[in-house]
């Protein structure tokens, strides 16, 4: 019995040994071709046509067409992606119009340049209009025009910004009184347009100013500069006559105003000649309407005396 149990343990052991040599033989087999790199399924060796694309039309010969996102034509079968159901799909070439197709293709991709052409536009005018509407409007050396809307004045290396102030009109009080006394309007009548006070709060030095203008819309401005006559305590800026016919003329002293655009709601008035002291009105010409019933005003004052002067050499 013991000599039995050691042949069978014998055997045993040997049949062990002999699948564990297996075992290891396999598995270096399977490291072997693990490490060898699994060769890719070779495509057909026929010439294939492939044409990638986002999404365009696959016209067929009945008038129908299959929405793909691409498509390629091997041999006498098209190979397609349908959008529709997201896969790959065959059809055999006689079935698809190629003209009708390839029109359908040029006409997308015009469209696609006329809309490319179209955004760039619009980026450069987006792009235009920040750098032109911002601060960085440059009016004089180390001087930049302020971003907010208004009129304003340069000179001297300095830049105002000037208020408005709102104009009354007046009825010239012996014309009242005849017009009360005969009620048909047989004589003329006279409106006078002034501004309380007589000298503006801005003062500027004898010279030849700018002035810029920054809108709050896209109007094109119509401004004139207005010399204003002293009348007691009243600064007249026209006087308006009325006529029996209904006529009427407005007399104002204008000087004249050349207007220069900078940037887009943006616009720059010189003057042709230098200022003389006295007092000024910026006023704005509403069309069908005349004139506004704010204004800009400021003083130009006489330039100091030389202490030379009227000394005899």
């Amino acid at each position: 019995m013991p000599q039995v149990s050691k042949r069978v343990i014998s055997t045993l052991r040997a049949a062990l040994a002999r699948l564990a040599l297996f075992l290891l033989a396999f598995s270096l087999g399977l490291l072997s071709n693990a490490q060898q790199p699994v060769p890719e399924p070779q495509p057909p060796q026929e010439e294939a046509t492939r044409v990638p694309s986002t999404s365009k039309k696959l016209i067929l010969t009945d008038g129908t067409f299959q929405l793909v996102r691409e498509y390629e034509r091997r041999g006498d079968r098209v190979r397609y992606y349908s959008v529709e159901r997201s896969q790959w799909e065959e059809l055999p070439v006689e079935l698809v119009d190629w003209e009708a197709t390839l029109q359908a293709e040029r006409e997308a991709e015009r469209r696609r340049e006329e809309i490319r052409k179209r955004i760039e536009e619009i980026r450069q005018e987006e792009l235009a209009r920040s750098i032109h509407v911002d601060a960085s409007i440059e009016v004089g050396p180390g001087l930049f025009l302020p971003d907010s809307a208004g009129m304003y004045v340069v000179l001297d290396g300095q830049i105002l910004a000037l208020g408005q102030s709102p104009v009354e009109m007046q009825l010239d009080k012996g014309r009242l009184l005849t017009q009360i006394l005969v009620p048909v309007p047989v004589i003329p009548t006279r409106h006078r347009v002034q501004l309380p006070g007589a000298r503006a709060a801005v003062r500027l030095r004898h010279g030849q100013p700018e002035f810029y203008f920054r809108t709050a819309d896209d109007r094109t401005p119509e401004i004139e500069l207005v010399r204003a006559r002293i009348k007691g305590d009243r600064r007249e800026v026209q006087t308006i006559n009325t006529f029996v016919t209904g006529d009427q003329i407005e007399q104002r002293d204008t000087l004249l105003l050349q207007r220069w655009p900078v940037a887009p709601r943006v616009y720059r008035f010189t003057l042709g000649q230098s200022l003389e002291p006295g007092e000024y009105v910026i006023l704005e010409l509403i069309p069908q309407k005349g004139i506004s019933v704010f204004v800009w005003d400021f003083g130009v004052d006489r330039p100091p005396a030389s202490p030379q002067a009227g000394k005899t050499p």
